[in-house]
């Protein structure tokens, strides 16, 4: 059993920067991809930024630029850091792991407001 867990969304003002953490646990393979969805009220979830085992990223056409995903394979980690924050961030971010079925985390909600 695969197991997500979450950490560091919370309040940003326009132009600040958040970073999010997701650590998984349990049976994981050492090729994976590891990332981040975003979904907001009313709209489809979609596509943050994704990283492979061997730092490959992909990375949404509204995020490039400003976001940047990283890894820890020691630690089965990957961290979104966020700048240049805007308020249509605003939404939930979820943590995925694609072993090779998808694996979802509880989701943090990241809002971006003054």
């Amino acid at each position: 059993q695969v197991q997500l867990v979450e950490s560091g969304g919370g309040l940003a003002q326009p132009g600040g920067s958040l970073r999010l953490s997701c650590a998984a646990s349990g049976s994981i393979s050492s090729m994976n991809v590891m990332g981040w969805f975003r979904q907001a009220p009313g709209k489809q979830r979609e596509l943050v930024a994704l990283v492979n085992s061997v730092d490959g990223t992909n990375y949404g056409d509204s995020v490039k630029g400003r976001f940047t995903i990283s890894r820890d394979n020691a630690k089965n980690t990957v961290y979104l850091q966020m700048n240049s924050l805007r308020p249509e961030d605003t939404a939930v971010y979820y943590c995925t792991l694609r072993d090779p079925v998808d694996y979802w985390g509880q989701g943090t909600q990241v809002t971006v407001s003054s």
